[in-house]
């Protein structure tokens, strides 16, 4: 179907990678319909924007990509999606400056609201931008209750998806509503996708060349917690006993012929000896897991409503180092919150030295109007966060480092993405990316890593400069190592097996 043939349509995500599998679905629904699909800095017929409410900031932001739309063509239709428009109409209050809108669990609309608004806007449609600027905002809008929404939305990537690593969304929603958090009122209730929906789109898309996986969701932990147990009722106990996460994982490690498994973030408090162990069995799952803290300090984390000690967050790495070789274990911390004391604030710099992670994600909290933490008495200066997340900072920095030396030499598996531009001998010797040595060298290879005899000597190893014409190719260990290599050959999309080298 070409009804839209000769049009044009821009889009453009902000916010998280289950907001990047929305856009790229809404995308395919699009360009199926007949829109040529531009870049957002160009002129278009209808923007896009699937807008992010996780911080003030992202609110922000989303205004600012909603005007740009608007200056770029006034007489496009633009449209807002997704969480800011969702809780701007039913919490925040904020304004959307769009002609339609779009809530976050009706994306899967956009094409219907989009022939509804043509049809009621033919003078629009097919007007001039003089015109348009004249007329006052004539709003739709297509925005559910989400407290009465338990209805998964199904939204499907593009059959022919030709992308090493797929992000693909399993999950929406959240029911924990931590203190600081308004995505509950931006999301909804948890809601899951059917298995039987999801391996068929994995299937369609490892046909099409993906190899790695990487299963995103709102509250990745809780999927499943909404499904009805064998008695057609809602199943009893707690969200973590109901969780059927790891029974998910095995199905698309024995039915789809993905290669590689990711997950997004994680509740700490579903990691248990059994469940670490059923995911080590699965040969497909990356020893790569993030973990989200947010503060080492328990008295911050009653006041943010996480439920879980220090300690035990402590123990669910202890879990996971037993059950996989030196995984990568990563997290977020919010430094900042309201009332977090210098003490406070020392003991998440102890916790982190303690826990020794391969990265931290810092963030400096953000004030959200309708969470509890907002009306919270001893909010702190921007420029005490600024502090503190620099001390934090600099310490993932040297936590990071020292997880990549420990790999310095050890066997690696890298799947390669992209080059990363044309080879320059600075950018070889300053890049500080480790380097991947095959295991069987081609002769293509053994020029960079045999050592020819006026290659230089380091460590006992010879190195030569990449061969003339060789691009440098950027991928990731199963462990998720930025790692590097260079070659005439095209790497794009393939595995290399080799060891983790430092570059000369």
């Amino acid at each position: 179907m070409n009804e839209f043939s000769g049009k044009r349509a821009a889009l453009h995500t902000l916010g998280c990678k289950v907001n990047a599998y929305e856009t790229d679905a809404m995308q395919a629904d699009l360009k199926a319909a007949g829109f040529e699909i531009v870049p957002f800095s160009e002129k278009a017929d209808v923007y896009v924007i699937n807008t992010c409410s996780v911080t003030n900031i992202a609110d922000r932001k989303s205004r600012q990509m909603i005007h740009k739309a608007r200056g770029r063509n006034p007489g496009a239709l633009v449209v807002a999606a997704g969480c800011y428009v969702q809780t701007a109409l039913e919490k925040t209050k904020l304004p959307v400056d769009a002609d339609l809108l779009i809530g976050s669990s009706s994306k899967g609309s956009l094409l219907t609201e989009i022939r509804k608004w043509v049809k009621d806007h033919p003078e629009r449609w097919e007007g001039d931008a003089a015109e348009a600027i004249s007329r006052p905002l004539d709003q739709s809008i297509c925005v559910s209750d989400l407290r009465q929404e338990h209805r998964y939305e199904l939204l499907h990537l593009p059959e022919r998806w030709r992308r090493t690593r797929a992000y693909v969304k399993v999950q929406d929603g959240c029911d924990l509503y931590c203190s600081y958090c308004i995505i509950p009122y931006a999301r909804g209730h948890v809601r899951s996708r059917p298995l039987p929906d999801l391996l068929s789109e994995l299937r369609e898309l490892s046909d099409s060349g993906t190899r790695e996986l990487v299963l995103t969701g709102i509250h990745l932990s809780s999927y499943g917690v909404d499904f009805p147990g064998t008695d057609g009722f809602q199943k009893k106990g707690a969200w973590q006993e109901r969780s059927q996460l790891i029974e998910l994982i095995e199905a698309v490690s024995e039915g789809t012929g993905i290669e590689r498994i990711r997950l997004g973030s994680l509740e700490p408090t579903i990691i248990s000896e059994e469940s670490a162990k059923r995911l080590s069995e699965i040969p497909e799952l990356c020893p790569h897991f993030h973990l989200s803290l947010q503060s080492g300090s328990d008295t911050v984390l009653k006041r943010m409503n996480r439920h879980y000690s220090a300690e035990s967050y402590l123990e669910k790495l202890d879990i996971l180092r037993k059950h996989f070789d030196d995984p990568a274990l990563t997290t977020d911390v919010i430094v900042g919150f309201p009332g977090e004391t210098e003490a406070e604030f020392q003991e998440t710099v102890r916790f982190l030295e303690m826990a020794e992670l391969f990265e931290t994600h810092i963030f400096r909290y953000s004030r959200r109007a309708g969470t509890k933490a907002d009306r919270m008495e001893g909010q702190l200066t921007e420029q005490v966060k600024a502090e503190r997340a620099e001390v934090l900072e600099e310490m993932s920095r040297s936590f990071r480092e020292r997880y990549i030396e420990r790999h310095i030499g050890k066997p690696a598996e890298v799947l390669f993405e992209e080059p990363e531009g044309a080879h320059t001998p600075n950018a070889w010797k300053t890049s500080r990316d480790p380097v991947l040595e095959p295991s069987q060298p081609d002769q293509e290879t053994e020029k960079v890593f045999g050592g020819s005899e006026n290659t230089p000597e380091s460590g006992g190893k010879s190195y030569a400069m990449p061969p003339e014409g060789a691009k440098t190719y950027a991928g990731y260990s199963r462990e998720y190592i930025r790692v590097s290599m260079s070659s005439s050959e095209d790497l794009r999309g393939s595995i290399r097996s080799g060891v983790l080298r430092r570059p000369r």
